[in-house]
């Protein structure tokens, strides 16, 4: 089937002109409809990056429709591909047209377009790459034989838009330094982590910002959509789950360096054995306990440790199979978890694609909130009937748990003592607003961390990190500054 041509007068970016389909022929071309505050097409980052990589001729195209972004996103999209520091063309879609012409319902979708012109196929679940690498080569090779193939890479006749050295994109946790009075922060979408005081002054940037999987310096060392942290406040070694890369960092302020500990840089099942020979599967968070780094797994739907001594890593619970299911370490099951902390003597779990909090302690697995990974809502009551959904983050402090519930843009609050579940900041509404904190909005948060009695929230659908007053309950925005 021909596909339908680019409509000329809707909004680019990244490009000189606007494109049509002739200005393509020759070339593979992968339509990628998705949205900047959709986790699910995070996910999909690293499929895009390797079949990008793998074909230097294929050009993806992002077709982004306004009114499925979020308010600040829809006011200014080249902001957003500036903070997203994105290079390929990017199509703004305001009326939907190339949604319907496509056929396209839910996101994110992918449509695959020959070197003709003909529309190859769409598909829109998990496993790109695998699924669409083949497709390629097989038209490569085929258009290739014919001499109607461009193997070069399109020219953009413009720079691509930067992302300002104090802007984040899509921050995805966040982590303290209590005594030294310091705040780390995943900048998820520009690949590095970012160190500020509690007023916002960047300390320091650690990566180089360009999406990669190389150790070294602060300044030369790349990271991959990096989530999870965790610092060791003893040995002044911050932790972090490079998710991109499939890999746990470790950042030594006494060197300065970077260095991978664990995983091979490639996505893939295993039963442990030494750090940097075992592959890892989507670590998503950490947290320290008794000499043991823990790993929400998300790509395993386990959870994994590393004994710090040695450096060997090993499943630590659940079977791998998702559900969710409560009993022993080895029987247990989790889906997707996401988040991870710790009270000092238990595990406690954000387990998202559960919807649910998971405790391990003794050997066990116990669900404080959850019902079914089809039964998730938004209920403050005593734990057992309360209700979240997709929770993506979880701290400990002074008895209670703070919980991200992402689904609901809410941060909420488990009382370990009493077991009762209330909201604590957020109204429910996906959006940006600071003040009292049960009128404020969030969107997607992520992660939170204590810092003097301050609740720091990476509010990733916003870009940005949000300050919880318990005291005064009133939510604020940091601004990072130079």
């Amino acid at each position: 089937m021909a596909a339908p041509d680019l409509p000329p007068d809707i909004e680019w970016h990244n490009v000189d002109r606007p494109l049509s389909l002739r200005d393509l022929a020759g070339r593979v071309v992968l339509l990628s409809f998705l949205t900047f505050t959709c986790s699910n097409c995070m996910r999909l980052a690293p499929d895009l990056r390797r079949l990008e990589e793998r074909h230097p001729g294929l050009v993806t195209v992002e077709v982004h429709h306004s009114g499925f972004e979020s308010a600040a996103v829809a006011g200014n999209f080249r902001e957003a591909v500036r903070r997203a520091g994105l290079e390929r063309p990017v199509a703004i879609d305001r009326d939907r047209r190339l949604w319907e012409a496509f056929g396209v319902r839910d996101w994110p979708t992918f449509v695959l377009i020959d070197p003709v012109g003909n529309v190859v196929g769409k598909t829109a679940a998990e496993g790109l790459y695998g699924r669409l690498n083949p497709k390629i080569e097989q038209m490569a090779a085929e258009f290739g034989e014919q001499g109607l193939l461009e193997r070069e890479r399109l020219p953009s006749g413009t720079a691509p838009e930067t992302a300002r050295e104090t802007s984040l994109y899509r921050p995805g946790k966040v982590a303290a330094d209590n005594p030294g009075m310091r705040l780390f922060i995943s900048d998820t979408g520009h690949n590095r982590i970012v160190v500020a005081d509690p007023k916002g002054k960047i300390l320091e940037t650690i990566g180089t910002g360009a999406a990669g999987n190389a150790d070294g310096s602060f300044h030369e060392a790349a990271f991959y959509l990096p989530e999870g942290l965790e610092f060791d406040e003893e040995a002044g070694i911050l932790y972090v789950a490079d998710a991109g890369n499939h890999t746990i960092r470790r950042v030594s302020w006494t060197e300065r360096e970077v260095a991978t500990i664990a995983g091979t840089g490639l996505a893939a099942l295993s039963s442990g054995g030494p750090g940097t020979g075992t592959a890892l599967n989507a670590p998503r968070d950490l947290a320290l306990l008794g000499g043991h780094l823990y790993v929400a797994m998300a790509g395993a739907n386990q959870i994994w440790r590393m004994d710090l001594a040695t450096y060997e890593v090993e499943p630590y619970a659940g079977s791998g199979r998702k559900g969710l299911v409560d009993g022993p370490l080895g029987k247990a099951a989790f889906i997707g978890p996401a988040g991870i902390a710790t009270d000092g003597e238990a595990l406690y779990i954000a387990d998202s694609g559960a919807s649910a909090i998971r405790r391990i302690k003794r050997g066990m697995v116990e669900t404080r909130i959850g019902h079914s990974p089809d039964d998730f809502g938004d209920l403050d009551t005593i734990a057992g009937m309360a209700h979240i959904n997709r929770p993506m983050g979880v701290a400990y402090s002074d008895g209670s748990l703070y919980i991200a519930d992402s689904g609901n843009n809410k941060i909420k609050h488990l009382d370990l003592a009493t077991g009762w579940v209330l909201t604590r900041a957020g109204d429910g509404e996906r959006g940006y607003r600071d003040g009292l904190s049960g009128d404020a909005r969030l969107s997607g948060p992520g992660g939170l961390a204590d810092l003097r009695g301050l609740w720091y929230i990476a509010d990733t659908g916003n870009d940005t990190v949000r300050v919880y007053d318990p005291v005064r309950h009133v939510v604020s925005t940091l601004t990072l500054w130079k």
